[in-house]
């Protein structure tokens, strides 16, 4: 019955950051400058300062990374995780 609805995992880009406001703002000037992804609760591999992470496809690392540069938006560190 549910063999359609199997979820397989992928790697995705995942960014943590040092507090919770610093996800914040990733969110909101992201959104607003349609930059790809999305916040998600910080994957249990990863140990960090927050609970929430941005996630996004890993071809987009340096068009994130330099977003937020620009934006002088702090984060903790980057990852290539496998993820559903």
């Amino acid at each position: 019955m549910y063999e359609n609805c199997k979820r397989e995992r992928h790697t995705q880009l995942v960014i943590s950051f040092k507090n919770t406001t610093a996800a914040m703002e990733m969110e909101s000037r992201a959104k607003s400058e349609n930059i790809y992804g999305r916040i998600i609760p910080l994957p249990s591999k990863i140990s960090a300062g927050c609970g929430l992470a941005w996630k996004t496809e890993p071809d987009m690392r340096n068009e994130t990374i330099n977003f937020m540069q620009k934006e002088k938006i702090q984060w903790d560190a980057v990852y290539e995780l496998d993820l559903f």
